[in-house]
């Protein structure tokens, strides 16, 4: 990720995985989100494990909705409104760069 190279150029830090990166982000995952979240959330975490930082992209949020649910109604079903949806999608993504490094 873009943000491992800042902070290895800036702080001389190691990078992390994107596997690494998302095991660190579902401990936080689980302290803010219900159950129903957090499933969508980590199928979100294994897709940007496997293709990369893309997925997390906005305008991938549609898309992974569908391929999940099979239809953005059954996502609304499952996860609320599709504000309530966008904000867990973004919102999470924090996780995924806050500093665990001492």
């Amino acid at each position: 990720d873009l943000f491992d190279v800042l902070d290895h150029v800036a702080f001389a830090l190691a990078p992390l995985t994107r596997e690494e990166r998302a095991t660190r982000a579902k401990l936080e995952i689980k302290a803010h989100f219900d159950s129903k979240q957090q499933a969508f959330l980590d199928f979100v975490l294994a897709q940007y494990v496997t293709v990369g930082v893309h997925e997390l992209d906005q305008q991938k949020l549609s898309p992974l909705l569908k391929l999940k649910y099979n239809a953005i109604s059954d996502a609304m079903a499952d996860l609320g409104q599709p504000e309530q949806i966008r904000t867990v999608f973004v919102g999470f993504q924090k996780f995924l760069y806050q500093q665990f490094r001492a």
